[in-house]
């Protein structure tokens, strides 16, 4: 199905955000307390508009690939449009996504073609569900980033991109980089290491260890900043092996193969870079409503170019989400933490906030 037919049958899908009050972009750490200042005398500068006070507001984080399960969205079916979401999903995706999230088998849940697209309508249907129980949480939301995939999600959110459009580019997304892992043997390696551990050093190392293996070209990278000390690393699966087999030396405490079919957020994912900003080229993207936060840098999204330009280089750069949080967290000493939820399956999220607070 091409995508001028597939979105033309699914133009009803939205995820309405019509409670949600709409505020300028801004870090909490410059959203000042709501105060009762008198309006403005002839000659005096308006204010700005007023913003709530960081305990007050709200932010969401949505989870990325890795977080899928069995049986995940089995309680949200009775909220909001979560239904019609799911109809519009097997539109676009040419499959059952309910039954195979419900369902599994959970080998073909696991394939990246399949849980990123799961993922996705998850994470938005779990949005529902918080509406319908702390509507509260959507009207205050000051803030959203998404990890990976998660990313589309929190755009969809922010009012940035249309629900089936999005899914629709999740679906290219998911395609092209598990065609680029078929390419190469590869994948990625989560890594807690101790305070001394150069995980650059260690990419270095792996890299050359693979070079006498006459390998051309080896990748062996950074991936994902998770938290102090937590990083996940990517590249050949030689390359891999080998910080394994020298965990020790590397000061590495503790390392774990991924699930996951190739080395996402590296230079293997080069192929995949192109079909990707051809489909962001062809869908409606907007600037958000609210803060939206690039896992390429932690900044929030400007504009719609900026959205697909970092969209399609997140493919091949690091996920910096510790300096994501910092960048949504900053705020000035003695004021509150905002609300957070994280919205979709699994509690990862929730963690890694938990030891970056920890460092903080």
């Amino acid at each position: 199905m091409n995508l001028s037919v597939t979105l033309k049958c699914c133009s009803r899908a939205r995820l309405f955000r019509n409670k949600a009050a709409v505020y300028h972009c801004r870090r909490l750490s410059d959203v000042p307390v709501s105060s009762g200042e008198s309006p403005p005398s002839p000659g005096q500068e308006k204010p700005g508009r007023t913003r709530r006070a960081p305990g007050k507001a709200a932010v969401l984080l949505f989870p990325g690939q890795g977080s899928q399960f069995v049986g995940m969205g089995k309680g949200l079916l009775k909220y909001g449009n979560v239904k019609e979401m799911f109809a519009v999903a097997e539109k676009v995706l040419g499959y059952d996504l309910l039954s195979l999230c419900l369902n599994g088998p959970e080998k073909d849940l696991m394939k990246t073609v399949h849980c990123q697209p799961a993922v996705f309508v998850c994470s938005l249907a779990a949005v529902e569900r918080l509406n319908h129980e702390n509507p509260a949480a959507i009207e205050s939301c000051v803030s959203a980033a998404g990890f990976s995939v998660g990313e589309f999600a929190a755009l969809v959110f922010s009012g940035a991109m249309n629900f089936a459009e999005a899914l629709f580019a999740v679906k290219e997304r998911a395609e092209a980089m598990q065609k680029a892992s078929d390419l190469v043997s590869s994948g990625m390696l989560s890594v807690i290491g101790r305070p001394q551990a150069n995980y650059r050093s260690a990419c270095v190392q792996a890299r050359e260890h693979c070079l006498s293996l006459g390998i051309q070209e080896p990748v062996c990278a950074i991936a994902n900043y998770l938290f102090p000390d937590g990083r996940v690393i990517a590249g050949h699966k030689e390359a891999l092996d080998f910080l394994q087999n020298h965990s020790r030396e590397l000061n590495f405490m503790r390392t774990r193969l991924l699930p996951v079919s190739g080395a996402f957020h590296t230079a293997l994912m080069q192929p995949a870079v192109e079909p990707l900003r051809d489909i962001l080229r062809k869908i409606e993207v907007r600037r958000p409503e609210i803060s939206v936060h690039s896992n390429v840098d932690g900044k929030r999204y400007m504009h719609d170019k900026h959205v697909r330009n970092q969209l399609a280089k997140q493919l091949v750069s690091p996920v910096k989400w510790e300096q994501t949080l910092h960048e949504i967290y900053e705020r000035a000493q003695g004021q509150e933490f905002p609300h957070t939820y994280e919205v979709g399956p699994g509690r990862q999220l929730g963690s890694t906030l938990q030891k970056c607070n920890m460092k903080d």
